[in-house]
């Protein structure tokens, strides 16, 4: 049996973690993980940038857990979105919710934009390596090249529905070695119970296989 995860709460981030949100909106997302049950676990990397691979992701609720953990922590999350959403008024909700702007026409610079982002201002970069929830066959690999160019950690999360867990299962700096270090990851989160089992994406099922 694994030992137990330790408890995160809003004062475990380290020094170098970057920060965000209202103490407000902090209070309102651990009301909300208390209400649905549910609580955060692992242990947090002391780092100013990271990539935040979540996985597996098979229910819109998913969304929900995730954004109110990240306000109870004051982490600062963002992800990436296309560049046209940031114009106008609906650009400054999409800057306040931490938005990344990125050219999506242009897929070979992807990589390069996002990096550029990240260093005008620490952060971590949050995104689902699935790409949808609907047992995708493979994953998207953007986010290891992210993390790659930059010598950046990627730390691996999961929501448990069975634990009722956010859970923290590790971070990795990756080695060049893709393939394997995507492998690493799956079996980091291979007891991860997702809402909907029959939606894992083929990582997962070729792992229980």
């Amino acid at each position: 049996m694994k030992p137990a995860l330790p408890a995160i709460t809003p004062s475990t981030p380290g020094p170098l973690v970057p920060r965000r949100g209202h103490w407000l909106l902090a209070a309102l997302g651990r009301l909300i993980l208390k209400l649905m049950g549910w609580r955060i676990v692992g242990e947090l990397p002391d780092v100013p940038r990271a990539v935040l691979a979540v996985a597996p992701h098979t229910s819109n609720l998913d969304g929900l857990v995730g954004v109110s953990a990240i306000q109870a922590l004051r982490v600062n999350v963002r992800f990436m979105a296309k560049h046209t959403l940031f114009e106008g008024r609906m650009g400054k909700l999409m800057y306040w919710l931490g938005g990344i702007p990125v050219n999506r026409d242009d897929a070979s610079d992807l990589v390069e934009q996002t990096a550029h982002a990240m260093q005008k201002a620490p952060c971590w970069l949050g995104i689902a390596p699935e790409g949808t929830r609907k047992a995708a066959q493979r994953w998207k690999t953007g986010f290891y090249r992210i993390a790659e160019a930059q010598s950046i950690p990627i730390v691996v999360l999961g929501f448990c529905y069975q634990r009722r867990q956010v859970r923290v299962v590790g971070s990795l700096i990756p080695t060049g070695d893709m393939e394997a270090d995507l492998n690493r990851m799956v079996v980091m989160l291979a007891d991860i119970v997702p809402r909907h089992p029959a939606l894992l994406s083929g990582p997962f099922k070729n792992l229980s296989r």
